[in-house]
């Protein structure tokens, strides 16, 4: 297979442009909200946790999960899952058990801290809902159909990523 593409391999060009404009908000969008949870931690005080943490316990709930289970839930996608979750355990915001059946596998759960810190993201996402609606930004409709959209490139990606042709 040749490294260049052949002509009618190529992408109509406002496919393209769009595709590319999508793939640069997807990326600021998650940066950005970094920065919104950052700030929110700021303004309430809480100074030893980072936003990645923060979404991380949000994102695990009321469930007890293994770092793997993390990555195949889609809760957390990076290589330094475990980094984190090591830190969250010793800050008290996460408990951690090896797994009777599995030495190797710890899972985890939250603590009450831990649940703490899961409800200020959750009321400052639950905020958020509440201003994008009011103000006339995005209401339940579109954001029903930018998440049909963002679904179908997820599988589209996960389908290149288990069948590479």
């Amino acid at each position: 297979m040749s490294l260049h593409a052949r002509l009618e391999d190529a992408p109509d060009l406002g496919v393209l442009t769009g595709y590319l404009e999508s793939l640069s908000l997807v990326e600021r969008l998650h940066r950005l909200l970094l920065d919104v949870i950052k700030d929110e931690f700021e303004r309430v005080g809480v100074l030893e946790i980072n936003a990645v943490q923060a979404l991380l316990l949000y994102n695990i709930g009321d469930n007890e999960v293994t770092a793997g289970e993390l990555k195949s839930r889609g809760y957390y996608q990076g290589s330094n899952v475990s980094y984190n979750l090591k830190k969250l355990v010793e800050m008290g915001y996460m408990h951690h058990q090896r797994s009777e059946i599995d030495r190797r596998s710890v899972r985890v759960r939250l603590t009450e801290e831990g649940h703490k810190v899961r409800r200020v993201v959750g009321d400052l996402f639950a905020r958020h809902a509440s201003g994008l609606e009011s103000k006339g930004v995005l209401g339940r409709e579109s954001l029903e159909e930018i998440n049909t959209a963002l679904r179908r490139m997820e599988r589209y990606w996960a389908d290149q990523i288990r069948y590479i042709y």
